[in-house]
């Protein structure tokens, strides 16, 4: 099945990225990331937050603004910005395959997220329910890539952040750089598995730029 993602500016209308019709299939590169856990690595050209659980409390297919709460540290959580290091939101919304967000609501909630935490750069949603094949429900690596193409920058040259095993398997299919940050829903598995763990969402951001953590 092709698959079809949006990314939703904040302060403009929202758009599909790609129709339906004609669309290439994004597939990442072929060869297997490197296991770089532990080793010195190079600072990411653009980070890529997951929304529920790593920017903002996980609340199941919330449409409600008001219902938006921060986690901890998120508000300074960005790169500092004469670091010149672009970030996105990837995000898996379910709930509008399932009938139970629409994508209005969805922006509706960006935008309070964005009026707590600042900017936090271009948004790309998987609409798609879990079963319905697509190229960019998380752990594919769809939005990573749509996200790296439209920042400018190399998949492999990006880092995610994410609360759960399906953020750092799509990071690790683009050949991005993941970093988990775990809150109570993480499996331990999840964890175990994980090549970089972080405490929170500040470590996290400063764990990538090369920051004592």
């Amino acid at each position: 099945m092709l698959a079809t993602s949006a990314v939703i500016p904040v302060a403009a209308t929202w758009h599909w990225l790609r129709g339906l019709a004609g669309r290439r299939r994004l597939t990442a590169q072929p060869d297997p990331a490197p296991d770089t856990a532990g080793a010195e690595q190079a600072v990411p050209q653009a980070v890529l937050f997951d929304r529920d659980g790593t920017l903002v409390d996980d609340v199941a297919y919330n449409g409600d603004p008001a219902r938006v709460v921060p986690v901890p540290g998120a508000r300074g959580a960005r790169p500092p910005e004469g670091a010149g290091i672009p970030t996105a939101v990837i995000t898996n919304q379910s709930g509008v395959a399932r009938g139970l967000l629409t994508l209005e609501q969805f922006r509706a909630v960006n935008q309070r997220i964005e009026e707590l935490l600042g900017p936090v750069g271009p948004w790309f949603v998987c609409p798609h329910g879990p079963d319905e094949g697509c190229d960019c429900r998380k752990p594919a690596p769809g939005l990573v890539l749509q996200a790296a193409e439209a920042l400018g920058v190399p998949a492999s040259a990006c880092a995610v952040i994410g609360d759960i095993g399906s953020d750092i398997e799509a990071a690790r299919a683009a050949r991005a750089r993941g970093v988990l940050v775990p809150t109570p829903k993480t499996r331990p598995e999840e964890v175990a598995e994980a090549p970089e763990v972080a405490r929170d969402i500040v470590s996290a951001v400063e764990r990538l730029l090369g920051e004592p953590a």
